[in-house]
């Protein structure tokens, strides 16, 4: 997104100085009069929001390099300075990743070190191993009240519904339900699901331009019902950790609904508060 030259603040006030910060065609300001974000947010944060809408348009792909501190500060007409705590905020937020020496690079869920950054679920002892995924029912259906009211759908609106189980060292631990709105996964496949190695967030901003940035979690402790006793082998009543998550990309926008059950018997939920 490369802005044009507004004309000089001069021509509207011979008293204003020259300044990207006071000038009322400066193209942070001009994006925020358009919508991009409020006019009223500090600078810095309007060049948030602009990086933030090029890398929901896909100018930057996940893994690439962003331009640099002094070419965003040129294309915004800003200071480095004002690019840079912008920078620092989407690093801080996992959605951009500095390397040294390197630049500045769109995160992806491809990363081997973070390619499990949304799964908190650990082994008491040891490392985990790469999960084994079964898919169990894959199905196309109407979204439903429930699911429609999670995704920002309407209830008539198709998602994707996915049954699966992780399992790890050949023991079923984790049994999920996933739906995904089916506009923005359209060609997905169970055996997409099933064979996919990586991460299934890489696979999904890699086959199909959807990067989830963040999610929402709640947790209880629950008995399963019979069929997912069965599936995840486990005695009917065993207590169980039941995660519903909603998974969001850029803006917001809810692209997964997820409810998993976990065993605890030979893992834990661990998460870091900062």
């Amino acid at each position: 997104m490369i802005f044009g030259c507004p004309p000089p603040a001069a021509a509207c006030n011979p008293h204003m100085p020259a300044s990207p910060l006071n000038e009322p065609e400066a193209p942070a300001a001009r994006a925020a009069a358009e919508g991009v974000t409020p006019a009223f947010s500090p600078l810095y944060q309007q060049i948030k929001s602009l990086i933030l809408q090029n890398l929901q348009e896909g100018q930057w792909r996940p893994g690439e390099a962003i331009p640099s501190e002094m070419e965003l500060a040129s294309r915004f007409r800003v200071s480095q300075g004002t690019v840079r705590k912008a920078i620092d905020e989407l690093a801080a937020e996992n959605l951009l990743v500095r390397r040294q020496g390197k630049g500045t690079f769109v995160a992806t869920h491809a990363e081997q070190h973070v390619r499990y950054r949304f799964l908190r679920l650990m082994p008491d002892a040891g490392t985990e191993s790469p999960a084994r995924r079964q898919v169990v029912d894959f199905r196309r259906q109407r979204a439903g009240a429930e699911v429609a009211r999670a995704l920002a759908l309407r209830s008539t609106d198709a998602v994707f519904q996915v049954r699966r189980v992780l399992s790890f060292d050949g023991t079923p631990t984790i049994l999920e339900d996933l739906w995904l709105p089916a506009s923005a996964f359209k060609g997905l496949t169970a055996e997409a699901m099933a064979d996919y190695q990586g991460a299934t967030y890489a696979m999904f901003e890699l086959d199909f331009g959807v990067r989830m940035v963040r999610a929402d979690e709640k947790l209880r402790a629950v008995a399963p019902d019979a069929v997912q006793a069965g599936l995840l082998q486990v005695a009917a009543g065993s207590p169980l950790l039941s995660v519903e998550r909603v998974a969001y990309t850029y803006n917001d926008t809810p692209m997964e609904l997820r409810r998993g059950l976990y065993r605890t018997d030979t893992h834990h939920y661990r998460n870091t508060l900062n």
